[in-house]
């Protein structure tokens, strides 16, 4: 097979033209196939209360810590992506694969549908699908998820955040990694 008869990624394969909008390091991060290991820095806020410290621990979410080592492996193959990331000593795995023209992912007992979009060079991912251990939850429930990919200063850099109603903040991290 010659190298332009393979798939695209994942994730060029989801955005199609707007693929090519993405700054060159979060093009890089999503372009790559087989096994890939990058380390960077990471903050993480994470909600006080029994009810958010169970939504957390559902989906294996990590501690709040100030800004420390972040390693991430990206096992990329031609049906999804598995993306396991080290904060610290806490491990965090989920899978990533299309699903009806949406990125899914499954983060412990949750299941995620994103609309992927790119705005003014930021890779947007937007909830438009969501469950629990199987069972669909209202998508108005987490409008306040946040979740983009940006390059600044020539770094690949993201935030990720959960806001849930009626109960506040349930995690907030972003910081970099090297992909060079």
């Amino acid at each position: 097979m010659r190298v332009s008869d393979a798939a695209p990624s994942l994730f060029a394969g989801l955005l199609g033209a707007e693929f090519s909008r993405l700054p060159p390091q979060v093009a890089k991060i999503h372009t790559r196939q087989g096994m890939r290991e990058y380390a960077g820095e990471v903050q993480v806020r994470r909600g006080k209360g029994l009810f958010l410290s169970l939504c957390a621990s559902a989906a294996r979410l990590p501690p709040t810590r100030a800004a420390g080592p972040l390693r991430v492996e990206i096992e990329a193959t031609h049906d999804g992506e598995t993306w396991t990331r080290r904060f610290g000593s806490h491990l965090m795995a989920s899978r990533l694969w299309p699903s009806e023209g949406l990125l899914a992912e499954r983060l412990g007992l949750l299941f995620f549908g994103f609309k992927l979009s790119v705005n003014d060079g930021v890779l947007m991912w937007q909830v438009e699908r969501v469950s629990a251990a199987g069972i669909a939850l209202p998508k108005r429930w987490f409008k306040g998820v946040v979740a983009r990919e940006s390059e600044q200063d020539g770094r690949y850099r993201f935030e990720v955040g959960a806001t849930l109603p009626l109960l506040g903040e349930l995690i907030h991290y972003t910081g970099w990694l090297d992909v060079d």
